[in-house]
């Protein structure tokens, strides 16, 4: 199983860091024994830039592991204490190449055990500098497995959570549906309800035009039998 990258690349800055306290030590020979240190600066000075980079690019992949979840919590803990003291190293490393501060064979020791498990010595890991329980023991590949696993189940939880939220969806699209039914039930009910107003009161119109109809129909009848009886008391021999 290959490795991580981000244990690749932060091997590849412990021996950055190694190759720049080596030089360093050198070019301190160098002024010790009068030669002339200007090459040794030149190349000093990009590593030390490379090494500030690199640190960045550690930094930033870190950063985006964590937010994507694909690191647990005391792994990424761990990383980042690597990453603090390769910025303590970086520093201490700055201050020796400024002449800051001396180079007693102590911190060039510390400097020197920079490197990766692999690079020999008798220095100790420094992937094993507070490790915690969790991954204590395992492997690169185990700790790698032992994230996926813990990554399948997030996903696994975000899955059952998109579930609930489409169920949630489609029930909120029925209850929708529903009511729009429903305005449309309450809009029929209301056309109807203005329609028998209507009707009523073209019901109650026509009542009262019979009534003054009728009316008018009663004074006609006693106006033409009062006419009757006048012809009829007119006529009428005494």
């Amino acid at each position: 199983m290959s490795q991580d990258p981000w244990l690749q690349n932060y091997d590849a800055t412990c021996r950055l860091a190694q190759e720049v306290a080596e030089n360093l030590h050198e070019r301190n020979r160098q002024q010790r024994t009068g030669g002339n240190p200007a090459k040794i600066n030149m190349t000093l000075r990009a590593s030390l830039q490379k090494l500030k980079q690199n640190i960045s690019q550690l930094k930033e992949g870190l950063l985006r592991a964590s937010s994507a979840r694909r690191l647990m919590q005391p792994e990424a803990d761990r990383r980042q204490n690597l990453i603090d003291d390769l910025l303590t190293r970086e520093k201490q490393l700055n201050a020796t190449f400024r002449g800051d501060v001396t180079e007693p064979e102590s911190s060039r020791s510390t400097l020197m055990g920079m490197g990766s498990g692999t690079s020999g010595g008798g220095a100790a890991n420094p992937w094993l500098i507070n490790e915690s329980e969790d991954t204590r023991g395992l492997t690169f590949g185990e700790i790698k497995q032992q994230q996926q696993r813990v990554i399948e189940v997030q996903d696994a939880g975000l899955d059952a959570l998109a579930a609930v939220i489409s169920r949630h969806k489609i029930m909120g699209q029925d209850i929708g549906n529903e009511l729009d039914e429903q305005n449309e039930i309450i809009d029929d009910l209301t056309h109807l309800v203005d329609k028998t107003d209507d009707r009523i009161r073209n019901e109650t119109r026509r009542v009262k035009l019979v009534e003054t109809k009728s009316a008018s129909c009663g004074m006609l009848v006693v106006i033409v039998l009062l006419l009757i009886a006048i012809v009829v008391v007119a006529v009428w021999p005494v």
